[in-house]
């Protein structure tokens, strides 16, 4: 499971990665000092997230829709160095 979601991910990320204009700036650190698309996208789904989008935003952030690991849908935009999260919107699933 873990690897088709990772796959899905991984062609996600392949869609764009400026999608996302109205994202809080993270940084504008080096991009050596910056976690990896794929690093992020690993975090993401270690942590029970299916990833329907991903993307680095024009602030430099890296921000995910999808859903978290109890069905609820989320878009979380998340600092690129730690990948902490900067801004949260979530929906309960419903039922």
């Amino acid at each position: 499971m873990k690897t088709r979601t990772l796959c899905a991910a991984a062609a996600a990320l392949l869609l764009g990665t400026s999608a996302f204009a109205d994202s809080p700036s993270c940084t504008a650190t080096q991009k050596d000092t910056r976690l990896t698309q794929a690093q992020m996208l690993q975090k993401l789904v270690d942590a029970g997230y299916s990833i329907e989008r991903f993307a680095t935003t024009k602030a430099n952030c890296y921000k995910m829709h999808g859903w978290d690991k109890d069905g609820n849908r989320v878009e979380i935009v998340h600092h690129p160095v730690d990948g902490r999260i900067v801004k949260l919107e979530m929906t309960s699933r419903q039922g």
